[in-house]
């Protein structure tokens, strides 16, 4: 079937239909785009709850000098792990087992100090870093040796005797909870103990007498004293 051409009439309201409906499509993009430029709340279900702001802290002020400078002032006596040797004794004669040495003549008051030598078998006492007695010692056995670190003196006890092997200990000086300590012995050759260090009685007593409970005593085994562990 041959299809017949238009006639001007219809191609008049042909053209009119395609310009009203071009103007209503620019109308629709328009509205719409002013519709997405509104803020919009979202629909709910229920009321909605305005959560309030949180409190705000005004800033502490800065603290004044007199304050800051009481709060980092250290105390009067100097930290343990400042420790410096200031005087060795002179001891010229052999060092030998049961012998000892001790001069704390003019001496200032200041810190105990207490280091162990295993390895050199020997103990010195530092008060305010000069050193005011020394003596051989007796230390643990191979097979319950006396362990090396720093401790502090925990317990005094002139008069203690252990609980395990009910052997007296005089003049002991505790440094661990399982029993190692600094006590009076009879300091021979060849003799050994369960872990404590043992030193001349007589010493152990002067030593006694010096010594406070939380001072140091530093173990090495033929090394440089470690204060490390001072605190």
């Amino acid at each position: 079937m041959t299809r017949r051409p238009y006639s001007r009439p219809e191609k008049i309201a042909a053209g009119l239909c395609a310009v009203l409906g071009l103007i209503a499509v620019v109308i629709w993009g328009v509205s719409l785009s002013h519709y997405l430029a509104k803020p919009h709340q979202a629909a709910s279900s229920g009321p909605t709850y305005v959560r309030p702001a949180a409190p705000t802290t005004p800033a502490a002020p800065a603290p004044k000098p007199s304050q800051t400078a009481a709060a980092t002032t250290p105390s009067m006596q100097p930290p343990a792990n400042s420790f410096v040797v200031k005087r060795i004794l002179k001891i010229d004669q052999p060092f030998d087992h049961g012998d000892y040495v001790w001069d704390d003549a003019g001496v200032p008051p200041g810190p105990i100090v207490i280091t162990v030598d295993l390895a050199a078998q020997t103990l010195s006492v530092f008060r305010g870093g000069y050193e005011i007695g020394a003596a051989v010692i007796l230390y643990g056995a191979n097979d319950m040796p006396t362990p090396v670190g720093t401790y502090r003196i925990t317990e005094k006890d002139a008069d203690h005797v252990s609980n395990l092997y009910h052997a007296p200990m005089p003049y002991m000086l505790r440094l661990t909870n399982d029993g190692i300590s600094i006590h009076g012995s009879d300091v021979q050759l060849n003799a050994g103990t369960h872990g404590c260090i043992g030193v001349p009685t007589p010493f152990a007593r002067k030593l006694f007498a010096q010594a406070r409970l939380s001072d140091v005593v530093i173990v090495t085994n033929g090394k440089m004293m470690d204060l490390s562990g001072i605190s």
